[in-house]
């Protein structure tokens, strides 16, 4: 058990290490906060994904600071050394190559150790695409989930999609430039053609964009669009019709004798939504799950 409790207007002053999680921005240079650039002007080194990266950041703001590198294929042995110079009384910030640390970027095994070890962590909160795709998407944001990258395979990725069916909360997912045709060709298996998304694009940059639709037109436009298939994009996807259980058991009826028949499962969705005075949409996601 450990307990935190320290002023958050005394920057540097302690004479116990610590390490400052600081969010940097996600393309617009002028999203950092004034107290980010306080912390990072202050601490004695930068621990940053990519040093290069972040070089220029620092640059940019006249910062210059002893970098480190911690990424995902050296975190495991480094975390110990950057957990040597904070008990030795360092201060320190861990950064991103955009946006807030630890959100699909390294950093997990560092702060679970430095937690551990009873180091002082505190946060510096600022830009995360995830948060600012999801705020403007227009979709629902009183409940949401955050799925991160998909596997690469598509066999995989298709698994994580199907178990993630009936989830009724909006969801947040990102996706590399080369990938996004094959993922939403995925998304529109495992969802089917009709569930609503909003996938953003460069968030805060030049050619920022966000697109509204169904699964099936994103694909279309993706698809026809090849000079929008670049950058950082983050699928913001609308969760399943909630159907009351009673409803659930009625229905599943039905739909299982019209698959036997081998009818379409959009013609499904059509009769017994009809029949039964329902959501289509809620109804074509049971029919999928049903299937």
């Amino acid at each position: 058990m450990s307990y935190q409790e320290e002023s958050k207007d005394k920057i540097v002053e302690s004479i116990q290490g610590r390490l400052f999680i600081v969010a940097t921005p996600i393309g617009n240079l002028k999203d950092i906060t004034l107290r980010a650039l306080e912390v990072l002007e202050k601490v004695d080194w930068i621990a940053a994904e990519d040093t290069r990266h972040s070089k220029k950041l620092l640059q940019h703001y006249g910062l210059n600071k002893k970098l480190i590198s911690l990424h995902e294929h050296n975190e495991l042995e480094r975390r110990n050394e950057l957990l040597a110079l904070l008990k030795a009384g360092e201060q320190g910030a861990l950064i991103s190559d955009a946006g807030t640390p630890l959100i699909s970027d390294p950093g997990y095994h560092l702060v679970n150790l430095l937690r551990q070890e009873n180091v002082l962590v505190e946060p510096i909160p600022g830009a995360s695409a995830m948060i600012a795709a999801l705020s403007a998407s227009g979709l629902p944001t009183n409940r949401f989930s955050f799925e991160g990258f998909l596997p690469a395979k598509k066999q995989k990725r298709l698994h994580v999609l199907e178990n993630l069916v009936q989830e009724t909360r909006t969801m947040a997912f990102y996706e590399s430039p080369h990938r996004i045709l094959e993922s939403l060709a995925t998304f529109v298996v495992a969802f089917g053609s009709d569930r609503e998304v909003v996938v953003a694009k460069e968030i805060t940059k030049q050619f920022e964009l966000f697109f509204s639709g169904t699964l099936e037109e994103a694909l279309s436009f993706f698809e026809g669009n090849p000079d929008k298939v670049r950058g950082e994009f983050v699928f913001i996807l609308k969760g399943a019709e909630e159907i009351e259980s009673s409803e659930v058991t009625d229905a599943d009826e039905m739909i299982q004798l019209l698959l036997q028949h081998a009818l379409p499962v959009k013609q499904i969705s059509e009769i017994v939504a009809t029949h039964f005075g329902l959501k289509k949409k809620a109804v074509y996601q049971r029919v999928l799950e049903v299937k």
